[in-house]
């Protein structure tokens, strides 16, 4: 009589939308660590200055700004430096971006190895979230050098205890720019066009969010337009960072639970799409 044979794992359809697997996500946890080394190391590799492009781009992003916006439209800063308020913004946008535009590519740039190998699907975008943040915590390490910098000069930027809530505005950017991107995945299986429209977008985007002006301006000058820059979610995470590190800017509670809010339902929904698309998407794409 033949023993019955034993499986160390067994490969079974999911049973419902809102089964995600923990589990199954922490059994593949070396996987992810293997993920984030790659896009940490390997993103700049065969390239001059490597790593350096993490500082490059928003400071020479930052000085643009200065030119253009602060320069010759005179953009108000809320009487704050112009290097420390453009990137304050930026820090925030750039996470926020970074996380949305690869993560809404994850099915069209990682189908040969979806077609190959079973692994949790959420393993891709979850380890750009995280690899994202290590180049946020560098950008943001030139940040405090420039805010060293205007305090050695003498300017003192009001520095106070809602810079505490780094971490919670970090989480929601991260769960914004996954949720984003989980469903824009899920939806370019079938519409290829959406890519571009994604990319386009996401610029749009920036100048409906107060990166290169201040809440105050809009408040003052375009009120007609409130409602929109209120509506987005971005908008009480940014002027959070600002008033927390700066002291300047508008902070509210409910804002910001409005965007955790936001957050979180852009998350289930974009867990839901992804898990029902990653079932039968080779079939598609």
């Amino acid at each position: 009589m033949m023993e019955e044979e034993k499986w160390s794992l067994v490969i079974v359809p999911k049973t419902g939308l809102f089964k995600l697997d923990l589990g199954e996500l922490w059994r593949y946890r070396d996987l992810l660590v293997m993920y984030i080394h790659r896009d940490i190391v390997t993103f700049y590799k065969q390239t001059i200055l490597g790593p350096l492009w993490f500082l490059i781009q928003p400071l020479f992003t930052t000085l643009m700004f200065m030119f253009v916006f602060g320069g010759i439209a005179g953009i108000s800063t809320d009487g704050l430096p112009q290097p420390l308020f453009y990137m304050a913004g930026l820090l925030c946008w750039n996470y926020f971006a970074e996380c949305l535009n690869r993560c809404s590519d994850t099915f069209n740039a990682n189908q040969n190895v979806f077609g190959k190998v079973y692994f949790p699907r959420l393993i891709v975008p979850l380890s750009i979230v995280v690899s994202s943040i290590v180049k946020m915590g560098i950008q943001f390490g030139l940040f405090l050098f420039i805010y060293l910098y205007y305090i050695v000069g003498g300017y003192s930027p009001v520095l106070n205890a809602y810079a505490f809530l780094l971490p919670l505005l970090i989480l929601i950017l991260a769960g914004l720019g996954l949720g984003f991107g989980l469903l824009i995945s899920s939806l370019t299986t079938k519409y290829r066009d959406l890519r571009f429209l994604v990319t386009f977008g996401v610029q749009l985007w920036m100048y409906a969010t107060p990166v290169i002006y201040p809440l105050s301006v809009m408040q003052q000058d375009h009120r007609q337009y409130m409602w929109l820059i209120l509506a987005n979610p971005l908008t009480a995470v940014i002027e959070t960072f600002k008033f927390g590190f700066l002291g300047e800017g508008t902070f509210s509670w409910w804002y910001l639970g409005y965007s955790f809010c936001f957050m979180a339902v852009v998350m289930l929904l974009g867990m839901i799409t992804f898990n029902k698309v990653q079932r039968s998407f080779m079939d598609v794409i």
